[in-house]
């Protein structure tokens, strides 16, 4: 004899299957929301400034010396937020950290435009930076925590708007400024930051009582352990040398072209073509990485293509311009293959915040004396041959951490 469940019964379950499938999806809907969003913001406070350095530094009253410090600041905040950020994610969980992020890079970049000093402007500079940095670390592992079935895709789209919140600024700063002054140029990107956080409140009011779940539950990731993984220092390698020669890249460009006889509106264009490509590499990266067991001969491909505009814009800079900056823009898709390899690497979002926090940590701070050697070797020989020189080296040492973190193991099984 068989029995079946009552009418009602079924018809109960089939709606409380139907809640649970719609809360899940409605739930990732909001987290990508805030996951663009926060991706947008991160590099805003750069891009945004640079190209009105000089200019600022006319009305607030800093010399050249002051705009290497401002370029360095990027990458120091990035490096110091790499360390601490593992730390915020125990203590706060991911979610709480993200939106901690995001009202920093909003109050940083508000401030900012309000006060009339040095020291005020690299204060406030550095808390917006320190935000960004933030969100630079903790976004991997909610990619981890909430899309661990779609990593290709939604890291994509990721590091997709990461490149658009770094062209968009870079393009329009001066014409803002030269419509509305220097501080409504920069201070615009404000809005966004506190944009960003809003999603993340709601994220937190559909976790509530669950929001830290995380920082309770999970064992805690074994970041002391981290530095012992090859896997570690292969990717500080690899990203910290992309980082490295890209900000020498984003800081020098103009200069290099201005001393080959270029205007100054030919070298924000090739800024901006070298930031707008990068968005090729941010579409295309994480699904082919996803797609190889071991990317490790895209690497090679990058760097040859590294080389390839390292020669030109040495030999023959107006020659063919914008076919180098092209091949400038494209070797930097290690930058977004190391993001993506932090989750393809890792078991739990819990490795993935260690990963990430240790892999931006060391590799900024490595970073951050690209834009500083690089002027002063030129400074001293008064020539590009030794800048680039020292790009080429940074290559090689991309190549051989590459070597170590495209190899098809977990952080879990070498820490």
């Amino acid at each position: 004899m068989t029995t079946t469940l009552p009418e009602t019964q079924v018809r109960q379950e089939s709606v409380l299957v139907e809640r649970r499938r719609r809360a899940l999806t409605e739930g990732r809907l909001l987290v990508l929301a805030a996951i663009v969003m926060s991706a947008l913001t991160l590099r805003v406070a750069v891009t945004a400034f640079s190209p009105l350095a000089e200019r600022i530094g006319a009305e607030i009253g800093y010399g050249t010396a002051v705009v290497g410090v401002f370029g360095m600041i990027p990458t120091a905040m990035f490096a110091l937020s790499g360390l601490l950020t593992p730390v915020m994610a125990r203590r706060l969980g991911l979610e709480r950290t993200a939106l901690t992020a995001m009202l920093m890079a909003g109050a940083g970049m508000l401030i900012r435009v309000l006060v009339s000093g040095t020291g005020e402007l690299l204060v406030f500079s550095a808390l917006a930076l320190a935000g960004m940095g933030i969100g630079n670390v903790v976004i991997p592992p909610l990619l981890k925590r909430y899309f661990p079935d779609r990593l290709a895709v939604t890291s994509s789209l990721y590091i997709m708007m990461v490149q658009l919140g770094t062209v968009v600024p870079a393009f329009t700063a001066v014409p803002l400024a030269d419509a509305h002054g220097w501080r409504v140029s920069i201070g615009v990107w404000s809005l966004l930051g506190f944009a960003a956080a809003v999603p993340w409140i709601g994220v937190l009011r559909d976790r509530r009582g669950r929001d830290r779940a995380d920082t309770t539950a999970a064992p805690a990731p074994r970041t002391g352990r981290v530095w012992r993984s090859p896997i570690a220092w292969g990717m500080s390698g690899m990203f910290g040398m992309t980082s490295l020669t890209t900000y020498a890249i984003f800081a020098w460009l103009p200069k290099i072209l201005s001393e080959a006889g270029a205007d100054a509106g030919f070298g924000g264009a090739m800024v901006g073509l070298f930031a707008v490509v990068g968005l090729v590499a941010a579409l295309t990266a994480p699904t082919v990485v996803a797609r190889f067991r071991n990317p490790f001969l895209v690497v090679v491909a990058c760097a040859v293509l590294y080389f390839a505009a390292f020669a030109g814009l040495l030999i023959a800079p107006m020659g063919a311009t914008i076919l180098w900056v092209v091949l400038l823009g494209l070797g930097p898709s290690t930058f977004p293959m190391a993001l993506t390899l932090i989750n393809l690497r890792t078991r739990t979002a819990v490795g993935s915040a260690a990963l990430s926090g240790f892999t931006q940590g060391v590799g900024y701070a490595v970073a951050c004396v690209g834009p500083l050697l690089f002027g002063i070797l030129h400074t001293a020989t008064g020539g590009w041959l030794a800048p680039f020189a020292l790009l080429g080296v940074a290559v090689l040492v991309l190549l051989a951490g590459a070597w170590q973190a495209c190899k098809p193991r977990m952080l879990e099984d070498t820490w």
